[in-house]
């Protein structure tokens, strides 16, 4: 089964020095030696912002290419939008990526691997899955 990776985890994972993560980085590299990453394009979109080194910004390109690019349709930002209006009048707030990717990951039936707490509680009110890290220690 595939797994849509959440930007929290792509960013522990990039990270040289996290030890307050390494469940979850090991949790990471296990879905890639499993070959169950998921990519979408705003999360792509949302690794690559903010890099300033050119070098590291195409050292970083060339390894996500790797993982494609799962497409969106039309009905996913219509769902997404739902998603957003309904957590909304739950008193929850989140980004419209977070939406997306929320409508993506229930049209797929792809569970979402994030470090983002939101999700948790997006989750008591919109049909989504989330993956746990298991410790494999």
């Amino acid at each position: 089964m595939k797994i849509i990776v959440d930007t929290s985890v792509w960013s522990l994972a990039l990270r040289r020095n996290n030890p307050q993560s390494i469940v979850v980085v090991q949790e990471f590299k296990q879905i890639i030696h499993n070959h169950q990453v998921q990519m979408i394009g705003p999360i792509r979109q949302e690794i690559l912002s903010g890099i300033r080194n050119e070098s590291q910004f195409g050292k970083l390109q060339k390894y996500l290419a790797s993982f494609p690019d799962l497409p969106i349709a039309t009905e996913d930002y219509i769902t997404a939008a739902k998603y957003y209006n309904k957590c909304r009048s739950k008193g929850l707030q989140g980004s419209n990526t977070d939406f997306l990717i929320c409508a993506i990951s229930n049209r797929y039936e792809f569970p979402i691997f994030t470090t983002d707490g939101d999700f948790r509680l997006f989750s008591k009110h919109i049909p989504i899955v989330i993956h746990k890290a298991i410790d494999r220690a």
